[in-house]
């Protein structure tokens, strides 16, 4: 297999892709690029091209088909900044990966914990030598019902963290895992929303689950919840969530993604004025982060990107993972099974 790498990283990435290729006999080149019409012939007389999330619209893929390209491997899990749709009909296959669920788990669950101790809040008084108690009370954990929408294998290595913490823990899936079942309670969606303190997204970004928190959700939750993503950003309406930090329904919100993030991440902006407006407004607030959609940000997760990407070439090259054209996960836990 010979394989193009877009959006390569030296300082962290390039030993893996190094390694890696030389231990399975793939030739590969590279861009620190995103792939664009431009330089898609960068990836002529390569099999298949491996990205991160960046966009890949019709014109890009018309591009990369006319080089040549069979196959676009994200080291992603999933794929939905990929036009699937013109992809299949291009003939080019897209797959996703994926990698440990700990490190998202562990972002997910520091977001919880900043939530109940006011953490930005915190943070921002104590840097104008303001070390008053007043304002700054927390939330015990212990005593707060967490939702967890979507149980794939990130949902449940969550449920796993906070069984620690003694708190109670509501799950929606559609499928029961029996291991989960002994520390979480399973229950519909409605419920889960209405009965959680703390409600964190673990869905995938399909279409069919756009904005599953959308206005008539938010009336349905507890005053004062918290919520967090660390999922897809699409998952939430995000207008509505702005007009329900400000009206005081929504109590914290601890955002790793948001809608129309793709392009901006992963790139430093510092001396542009960024369109996406929601980001600004959003971290006005004292109680509610977005970050730069870097959950998955760790060193054993950064290897398994690089590392399962190009086993999963080789594999679909072999004949090991279907051939259906506009194939592949789609989902923030690398599994298809969670889907509503």
């Amino acid at each position: 297999m010979r394989v193009f790498v877009y959006n390569m990283r030296d300082y962290d990435e390039r030993p893996f892709f190094d390694d890696i290729c030389l231990k399975e006999g793939v030739e590969y080149g590279y861009s620190y690029e995103a792939p664009t019409v431009e330089n898609a012939a960068l990836a002529r007389g390569y099999d298949a091209i491996d990205i991160i999330t960046c966009p890949v619209d019709r014109p890009r893929l018309e591009a990369l088909k006319k080089a040549g390209i069979k196959l676009i491997i994200s080291r992603t899990v999933g794929t939905d900044h990929i036009d699937r749709e013109a992809a299949k009909q291009l003939g080019i296959d897209v797959i996703g990966i994926t990698y440990t669920p700990g490190a998202v788990a562990d972002y997910t669950v520091m977001l919880i914990l900043m939530g109940c101790r006011r953490f930005k809040y915190l943070t921002m008084r104590t840097v104008a030598q303001d070390y008053g108690l007043e304002g700054r009370i927390g939330k015990d954990l212990s005593d707060s019902t967490v939702g967890i929408i979507g149980g794939g294998p990130i949902g449940k290595a969550v449920a796993r963290r906070l069984s620690g913490f003694d708190c109670r823990i509501l799950m929606f899936d559609r499928h029961t895992d029996e291991e989960i079942a002994g520390i979480a309670e399973y229950a519909d969606f409605d419920r889960v929303i209405k009965e959680s303190d703390i409600l964190s997204l673990h869905l995938a970004g399909r279409p069919e689950n756009r904005h599953i928190i959308k206005r008539d959700t938010f009336a349905m939750m507890k005053d004062g919840v918290h919520i967090i993503n660390t999922a897809r950003g699409l998952l939430m309406d995000t207008e509505a969530l702005i007009d329900n930090i400000e009206s005081g329904k929504v109590g914290f919100a601890g955002l790793d993604v948001i809608e129309n993030e793709i392009g901006r991440y992963y790139y430093d902006h510092g001396d542009e004025v960024l369109t996406n407006r929601q980001i600004s407004i959003i971290n006005g607030f004292p109680n509610a982060f977005v970050l730069p959609h870097m959950a998955f940000y760790t060193e054993a997760a950064v290897r398994d990107m690089v590392v399962n990407s190009i086993i999963k070439g080789k594999e679909y090259f072999a004949g090991e993972i279907s051939r259906r054209t506009g194939s592949g996960t789609d989902g923030a836990d690398g599994t298809d099974k969670e889907r509503i």
